[in-house]
């Protein structure tokens, strides 16, 4: 079974992004299940997200995850709130939304494993929204490989009508750009 925790900020899609990976996942016919983890909460606020996927059994527990396999930071400030990644299992990876190298981040954090992608910027220019989570869906499922790519085409359909075919296009961008190492 694979845990994934999402930190993200409220609005910046988190919890969809759980949902939509957990249907995914689900469609090719793995078990899986999300769950979103936040009071009362406002826009801006801090958001945490979880999602397990397992390929062969029914998921069981219900229960928070403490230690990810996974871990995907929306908002590259959440990395100086505490030491969020330091929750992360031995030889997990941490997937970041920034806009500093990967080279530098790798260093500066000090972690073996690493996934990054400027997905503020990609949701910019192709969504017109500083909404990060289908890019950053890509580079999950880059970083990963848990579910792909063309599971979600439906998923992202069925959430985003009108809007899908730009959500596609920033989950597609974000995979093709993220850097893994």
């Amino acid at each position: 079974m694979i845990e994934i925790c999402i930190y993200g900020r409220g609005g910046q899609g988190g919890v969809t992004l759980a949902e939509l990976m957990a249907l995914a996942a689900i469609s090719e016919g793995k078990h899986a299940q999300s769950m979103p983890s936040f009071g009362p909460e406002r826009r801006g606020a801090p958001v945490l997200a979880f999602l397990r996927v397992n390929e062969r059994e029914r998921i069981k527990v219900r229960s928070v995850i403490t230690e990810p396999d996974v871990l995907v930071v929306l908002d590259p400030g959440l990395l100086r709130v505490g030491n969020v990644f330091s929750q992360l299992k031995d030889g997990g990876i941490l997937v970041v939304n920034t806009k500093k190298s990967h080279e530098a981040l790798k260093s500066e954090l000090g972690v073996d494993r690493l996934a990054t992608v400027d997905a503020m910027g990609i949701a910019k220019r192709i969504l017109g929204l500083p909404i990060v989570n289908t890019a950053m869906i890509g580079a999950l499922v880059k970083a990963t490989g848990i579910v792909r790519l063309e599971s979600l085409e439906r998923q992202l359909a069925e959430r985003f009508g009108k809007l899908a075919a730009k959500n596609h296009a920033a989950m597609v961008e974000a995979y093709n750009e993220t850097v893994v190492s």
